[in-house]
């Protein structure tokens, strides 16, 4: 190799880590994901949109994300007992084209009227379903096609295009319902998504795997002497044959419980799951961003531009941060990376409740997307590598329901303390006491989980073998998964 071919990687380390991209099948869902990540998200806007159009009420509105929050939680949790026993090629085609038929379902609904809300949840309600599992199956299914030290990289890759998708599409949804109608963005979602169907139908095929020989158990901190994917002693076995254990000739329901019980007995995994729960419960507080722009920082009562900086800095960050991930997605102390950022991103929550002047507050809030996104990267490579391949849809299912649970939780949370403490400190201070509260309670919950578990502090990648740094710069053999993918990493502290 020449000096030239060693030194430009050192001059791209902090910019965005994209060595995945170099296994193709990785490189082809990641970017099927950057079309179906802004013209696959349009519905985000339409939907709301047209059920306030349609009933006049914000209750349908509310209604509908209830409806939708549902369908989600329970394709999680099912999805995930389903991908461990299952071709999970066969269940990301089937969830991707469940998803096009809700939005087709949307779009011929838009086109002869639009005006039954029966119709309009039940349509959402398929969204959710579809959604769910799409989202479990994915987290389940990156872990095979790249080896375990590319995994923090390639879940940088796929959270930035996920929140720059979040932020762009909402955005060029507004701007395009004047235009267009609501009825053609239903469409739009249902086209982007055959690039994402094409891409899955590239994959390798993707069955379970073979069982894995017998771990040595784990030491009580759930760490020291972790096997093969960090594998959990006592958890029951997590073969394709398990039978009673959560094998294929098990009910569905067995199968989940199965996958709780191993989660539970795996001190690691549960506190990862803490961390981010509260993290995200106690520390989101874009419920009291409406007031706070209002009441500390004189923007309009109906909304303005301090309401809409404030939702902005918080993606803004993140954004920033995947930009910059070869900064940190080499980094192998990923529970202290993991603990770390949740304790940051509750001190830059704290500045945002003290700022006196919106400068400040924005500032936060950046710094806050920003740790957030390495807490994000982290958190998903310790669940995706500490886990047995046989249990990781399970997992991943949890993990999904954490993480579309928690900023539900944290609207509902600080939306009541927001009001309470309205009444008794008044509109000046009431969002900020609020927020402050929710900050403080994030570092003093996250400092005490990371106390109570030396296994998250401890927690340290193996580092990449030699078999992967003698991968070629061209990557794997074309449509080939990784010869030594996450499913069988030792994923253990060092």
């Amino acid at each position: 190799m020449s000096a030239t071919s060693v030194r430009a990687p050192r001059s791209r380390s902090f910019a965005v880590d994209c060595r995945p991209l170099a296994i193709p099948p990785f490189r082809r869902m990641w970017a099927a994901s950057v079309i179906c990540a802004v013209g696959g998200s349009f519905s985000v806007v339409a939907v709301p949109t047209q059920l306030f159009t349609v009933t006049g009420s914000s209750a349908a509105v509310g209604a509908a994300a209830a409806v939708s929050f549902a369908a989600l939680v329970v394709a999680a949790l099912g999805s995930g007992a389903l991908a461990d026993v299952m071709d999970r090629r066969t269940m990301l085609l089937a969830a991707d084209l469940g998803l096009a038929l809700a939005y087709t379902t949307l779009w011929v609904q838009a086109v002869l009227g639009g005006r039954s809300v029966p119709v309009l949840l039940v349509a959402v309600a398929l969204q959710g379903l579809a959604f769910g599992t799409v989202m479990t199956t994915t987290g389940a299914t990156v872990p095979r096609l790249v080896p375990a030290e590319l995994l923090p990289a390639a879940n940088s890759l796929s959270s930035l295009v996920r929140y720059s998708g979040s932020i762009l599409g909402p955005v060029l949804a507004g701007a395009l319902v004047p235009v267009i109608g609501l009825g053609t963005l239903y469409l739009f979602d249902a086209v982007a998504l055959l690039a994402v169907v094409w891409a899955v139908a590239m994959l390798p095929p993707l069955p379970p795997l073979p069982p894995l020989p017998s771990p040595p158990a784990l030491s009580p901190a759930g760490g020291v002497g972790a096997g093969p994917a960090g594998a959990v002693a006592g958890a029951g076995a997590v073969g394709p044959a398990g039978g009673a254990d959560g094998g294929p000739s098990s009910s569905a329901t067995g199968r989940t419980l199965t996958g709780f019980r191993y989660l539970a007995a795996n001190r690691l995994l549960v506190a990862v799951l803490a961390v981010d729960f509260a993290a995200m419960a106690f520390g989101m507080p874009s419920a009291l961003f409406p007031e706070l722009a209002r009441d500390a920082f004189g923007g309009a009562a109906g909304g303005g531009l301090e309401t809409g900086l404030l939702y902005a800095a918080y993606p803004a960050g993140v954004f920033l941060a995947g930009m910059l991930s070869g900064t940190f997605t080499r980094a192998r102390r990923h529970g202290a990376l993991v603990a770390g950022a949740a304790i940051a991103w509750g001190i830059a929550v704290v500045l945002v409740g003290l700022a006196v002047e919106l400068w400040i507050a924005l500032a936060a809030l950046v710094l806050g997307g920003a740790v957030n996104f390495v807490l994000s990267t982290f958190r998903t490579t310790i669940m995706q590598a500490h886990t047995a391949d046989a249990m990781r849809g399970r997992v991943q299912g949890a993990l999904t329901v954490v993480l579309v649970g928690g900023p539900q939780i944290a609207n509902l949370l600080h939306g009541i303390a927001g009001a309470a403490l309205h009444d008794v400190a008044g509109a000046l201070y009431g969002p900020r006491l609020a927020i402050c509260a929710g900050g403080l309670l994030t570092v003093v919950t996250v400092a005490a989980i990371a106390w109570a578990n030396p296994g998250l502090r401890h927690y340290t990648a193996p580092a990449p073998r030699a078999a992967a740094a003698r991968t070629p710069p061209g990557g794997l053999p074309r449509d080939r998964v990784s010869p030594a993918p996450a499913s069988h990493a030792h994923a253990g502290p060092r």
